[in-house]
């Protein structure tokens, strides 16, 4: 019994000091956000469109970075556990190579040819013009974010979780006072519009990439290597790195496709209908708020306890966060639900879209406990016990065999409201969380991925 009240107390006190300051970084990131999308409002509902659907481009690659620097922070969590610097350093450099050559395949097509992958999306002429001019911009900043994203990875999975929640809070509030001041012209700025919103997020990029490197080699944090330790690897190295890394890159990659034929189904359902599921998108974001800084929490501590090779402490944390899970997930879409109406107020669109955005923000709102337990299972317990080639398949066979159909028949051919059709998606998410809690009481996720390196 002593015992049990020992890894309880241990449990709540390092899920405090992991899981609040990313919620606090994620609700810095998504009030912020919706503050700028309120401000590309007032230019119009082809301008929210267009931004969004130039912006599920860079979600795309966004999923990528997720995933390879997933992969990296199973090994970064693990190796952590073992206190092993050298081998950390090592999955630092391949995440940033990695990351860096995705970020450069993304880019040049956006700076090159932003009208022709605005046109994947969307037939409306305005909204391709208005979303060419944020995307041309926009695509500059992608390398930046590659190596950013690794190194607030390996911040994170080494317990050092402020630094990076401080970079992206003052990298956000001067994106949101850059905005206010280019996208309608403030004190003599000229008034540039869609393309003040992506100058405005390429300069906070570079802002929180730059206070992260200062900070990490000027107080010499615990990740400080040198840059030559971090490309030396050892063949086996790379191929144990790849092997577990692959499956959740592709894992990622191809959500995000997933999730962008949803928006291009429903940006052929109309203007209104891709206007309204933007804003959704936005206002979403803040109900996963506690779900991102759980999930990131769980895949660190699961992790790390796997290093340090106490398995049974890492099962009994899997299931505390799973129980935990969906209890959250009802009193946080509560909130959503009663907060929503008054932040649509806020948005200059039409009763139409106004009324379609508040019906599937219900949906969203009663649905955020399934969501809560299907993205903790995968992303904080699947993953970071290393099973990803089966979390692999229980997320791409939701959306592609069940989501992607479903919405293609509900959008397209059945032409039902985007309510339906936004219903119709949770098949998926019941689907998965049978599979995700099969495989976890199975026991066979929890595998040690570190080797020598």
């Amino acid at each position: 019994m002593n015992l049990y009240s020992k890894i309880d107390k241990n449990f709540y006190k390092t899920l405090l000091i992991l899981g609040l300051p990313i919620a606090l970084q994620n609700l810095i990131s998504s009030f912020l956000n919706m503050i700028d999308t309120v401000m590309v409002g007032q230019l119009g509902e082809v301008q929210i469109a267009a931004v969004g659907l130039a912006n599920q481009y860079f979600f795309i690659l966004i999923l990528m970075f997720f995933g390879i620097n997933s992969g990296a922070g199973i090994f970064i969590a693990q190796y952590w556990g073992k206190r092993d610097i050298s081998n950390i350093a090592r999955a630092m450099g391949l995440s940033i190579i990695v990351g860096t050559l995705a970020a450069v395949v993304f880019t040049i097509p956006g700076v090159l040819f932003p009208k022709s992958i605005m046109r994947v999306f969307t037939f409306d002429v305005s909204v391709i013009e208005e979303g060419s001019k944020f995307l041309y911009i926009i695509s500059f900043s992608y390398i930046i974010t590659a190596i950013s994203f690794s190194y607030a990875t390996a911040l994170r999975c080494t317990g050092n979780v402020k630094l990076p929640v401080t970079a992206s809070a003052i990298a956000l509030v001067t994106n949101t006072i850059l905005n206010f001041v280019l996208i309608t012209g403030k004190f003599g700025f000229p008034a540039l519009g869609v393309s003040g919103s992506a100058t405005a997020t390429l300069i906070s990029r570079v802002i929180e990439l730059t206070i992260m490197l200062l900070f990490v080699y000027g107080k010499d944090y615990d990740i400080a290597v040198k840059f030559k330790s971090m490309f030396k690897f050892s063949l086996g190295y790379v191929k144990q790195f790849f092997k577990l890394c692959i499956p959740v890159i592709m894992n990622e990659t191809f959500w995000g496709l997933g999730a962008t034929m949803y928006l291009i189904i429903y940006a052929r359902m109309g203007t209104s209908t891709i206007t309204a599921m933007n804003i959704v998108g936005t206002i979403e974001r803040l109900g996963f708020i506690l779900i991102l800084g759980i999930g990131n929490a769980a895949a660190i501590m699961i992790g790390n306890k796997i290093g340090e090779g106490e398995r049974e402490t890492a099962v009994r944390y899997a299931k505390d966060f799973i129980k935990m899970s969906p209890i959250v997930g009802i009193i946080t879409g509560g909130i959503l639900i009663g907060i929503s109406p008054f932040i649509l107020t806020f948005y200059n669109v039409s009763p139409d879209v106004m009324h379609m955005a508040r019906n599937v923000l219900i949906i969203v709102g009663i649905g955020l406990s399934i969501r809560m337990v299907n993205f903790v299972g995968i992303i904080g317990v699947l993953r970071s016990g290393g099973d990803t080639t089966m979390s692999m398949i229980i997320d791409l066979g939701g959306i592609w065999l069940i989501g992607v159909p479903l919405a293609y028949l509900g959008g397209i051919v059945l032409k039902l409201d985007v309510t339906i059709v936004y219903l119709m998606l949770f098949t998926d998410e019941a689907v998965k969380l049978f599979f995700i809690l099969y495989r976890l009481k199975s026991g066979k996720w929890i595998k040690d991925v570190t080797v020598a390196g």
